[in-house]
């Protein structure tokens, strides 16, 4: 799916999770979202991705630290939004290819704010790397390794540890 096609649409947009997708996947393999921050690419695991929207100005919420950025309410359930680059100390520039990723991660569904996102992968075992033991702007323990196609290297997030953990901003 081109940046394009997800700017073009307004409404919700349909991740290739469900039916004949999973069913595709070879033995030992996993699917990931990739998706931008920066100059960086990072991957998270598709089943939990619900659904990709165009960016819409969230309603702010007072007293909220400045990477949450506030709630939308989607189809009656009012969804946090975290603003991702902002959580990793960079800056946020709103454009057409900003969007917003609504994840169901434990139990709850939570919006993450990205500059673009690119497209499904689909990784062998064999792909994905140890994480670096490295100081970075992600904490290691929400890094699950590094997947590497052709002379690309994502970033694999364990974007629920990450949306559970404290500095997050979404628990108490």
């Amino acid at each position: 799916m081109s940046n394009t096609a997800l700017v073009a649409a307004q409404a919700p947009l349909p991740v290739p999770v469900a039916g004949h997708a999973l069913q595709s996947l070879k033995a030992g393999t996993q699917q990931f979202l990739t998706f931008r921050v920066g100059e960086e690419e990072y991957g998270m695991d598709i089943l939990r991705v619900q659904e990709i929207r165009s960016y819409e100005k969230p309603t702010r919420i007072a007293n909220a630290p400045e990477f949450v950025k506030g709630v939308i309410n989607l189809r009656g359930v009012i969804v946090p939004v975290v603003d991702l680059r902002l959580r990793l100390g960079q800056a946020a520039e709103y454009n057409d290819f900003t969007v917003v990723v609504v994840l169901n991660v434990l139990g709850r569904v939570v919006g993450i704010v990205v500059d673009s996102v690119s497209d499904v992968l689909e990784l062998a075992a064999d792909e994905i790397k140890a994480r670096p033991e490295l100081a970075a702007a992600v904490d290691a323990r929400h890094i699950t390794g590094l997947g590497k196609v052709g002379d690309r290297m994502l970033i694999l997030l364990d974007i629920e540890s990450m949306a559970g953990s404290a500095e997050f901003g979404l628990v108490n």
